[in-house]
């Protein structure tokens, strides 16, 4: 009889260095990461937090219960982990969603005292290169146009097809740029 293999322990792990020397590990989310999703929702800023979900509440159980919890296909996400020996950590998250409307939606999120050192980057290049190897060409996010960085992070790393603003949020709709992965490696900024 085969053993059937989860989805996520085929997808390859990467261990990247950021602008501060730290090392991250990126991988597929797994279902335990459930409780290590609460404790970053409970680590970020109230700015952090607006900016990725629009509003100033913390991430419910139930969300992150089904947010841990994906297909590996439709619904897909890639954390950045640091280890400091006592536990693992998740500084970061990138997900999509496929939706029946068209482009699969992408949010992402890195812990404040993880910005600025290139791990959006890497995080925002593993999710699109997941989404591609599943066959996804074509993304969408929705940003709060004050939201300069996120917007910047889109135009370096992907090729816009179509942006709207209404109400200050920007939508956008992109591929990923072939370039991508070397550039986030290269110059680590996000």
């Amino acid at each position: 009889m085969a053993v059937e293999i989860p989805r996520y322990r085929a997808d390859p792990e990467q261990d990247v260095i950021l602008g501060n020397g730290a090392s991250v590990r990126l991988r597929a989310i797994h279902p335990d990461d459930e409780p290590r999703l609460m404790a970053l929702s409970r680590r970020l800023s109230q700015r952090t937090t607006y900016q990725r979900f629009f509003s100033f509440r913390r991430l419910l159980p139930e969300e992150a219960h089904a947010f841990a919890n994906v297909d590996y296909h439709q619904r897909m996400a890639i954390v950045g982990e640091v280890d400091d020996g006592r536990e693992r950590e998740l500084v970061g998250v990138a997900r999509y969603g496929l939706s029946d409307e068209g482009p699969a939606d992408i949010g992402l999120v890195v812990a404040d005292a993880w910005q600025g050192l290139g791990l959006g980057s890497l995080l925002l290049e593993a999710i699109l290169r997941a989404g591609e190897q599943r066959g996804i060409h074509e993304f969408s996010a929705e940003v709060l146009t004050d939201n300069r960085r996120a917007l910047r992070l889109l135009t370096r790393h992907t090729t816009i097809t179509r942006q709207t603003v209404a109400g200050g949020v920007t939508s956008i709709v992109f591929s990923r740029r072939a370039d991508t992965a070397l550039d986030a490696t290269r110059h680590g900024g996000s």
